[in-house]
């Protein structure tokens, strides 16, 4: 490779607000520093995706900068962008981001870049190819896990089931501690087109991660709902983080290499 690796991360947003003291309310696009932190190694430079600017280069020319894109967790996805009206006005997520995002996964997806996604980022890539998600999970199962606790947040924990011969089985093989965190109260309901599950919260059954799967195309494009930035490696109660980031940058090399 003649450049260090190009990681675009998307962007999380803080919309105009005059009633919002901090930064007086201005419009704010930002990046996660746990984030940042999980991509930053020797090799790999991860800089934000920023949306389109009426005066700036199109998002179909940004997405050629970077040789592989990761979509951001955050605020909730609008259940407008998947043909639903919200129940609730606090489930009303954020319909603007989400158009940024989807447009950003259709470039990157036509181009094959790798793209991984994080939490929101999974529920993005469900929508993204046609699927829909749980407004709210407890909403949907109120026998069901707690999915999200603000209180606990990262440190809210479950088990997960990664199903047998999935590619998740294989970057976990020799795993016995099959914990993670689990900060999200939407959840994916039906699957997007060409997406499979790899792995399942046991006790009520909620999606814990998809992978895109055609043999034509080898397109990479995983994602989990948990958040591997939130941990450490020297955390051995929860899944390692590296295997997901590490097979991902892997696949980045690979197309930069094409």
């Amino acid at each position: 490779m003649s450049h260090p690796l190009r990681i675009g991360l998307s962007a999380c947003m803080w919309h105009q607000d005059p009633t919002r003291s901090i930064f007086n309310g201005r419009p704010l696009v930002y990046l996660e520093r746990s984030l940042l932190d999980y991509v930053a190694q020797p090799g790999v430079y991860a800089s934000m995706v920023p949306p389109e600017s009426p005066r700036g280069m199109p998002l179909s020319e940004i997405v050629t900068q970077f040789d592989g894109i990761i979509f951001h967790g955050g605020v909730d996805m609008s259940p407008t962008s998947y043909g639903q009206t919200p129940l609730r006005p606090e489930w009303k997520g954020d319909a603007l981001r989400d158009a940024y995002e989807l447009a950003l996964f259709e470039e990157a997806f036509a181009r094959r870049l790798p793209i991984l996604g994080i939490c929101r980022g999974a529920q993005l890539i469900n929508v993204a190819l046609g699927g829909t998600l749980y407004q709210d999970i407890q909403d949907a199962q109120p026998h069901g896990l707690v999915h999200r606790d603000a209180t606990l947040y990262e440190k809210n924990q479950h088990a997960v089931k990664i199903l047998p011969g999935s590619k998740l089985a294989k970057l976990y093989p020799d795993a016995t501690q099959l914990h993670i965190n689990s900060v999200h109260h939407q959840g994916i309901c039906t699957l997007g087109k060409g997406l499979i599950v790899e792995a399942l919260s046991p006790e009520d059954g909620i999606i814990e991660a998809i992978r895109y799967e055609d043999t034509e195309t080898d397109q990479y494009c995983a994602a989990v709902q948990w958040h591997p930035e939130f941990q450490t490696e020297e955390d051995t109660t929860l899944l390692s983080p590296s295997p997901l980031l590490d097979d991902f940058l892997a696949a980045c090399r690979k197309r930069n290499r094409t």
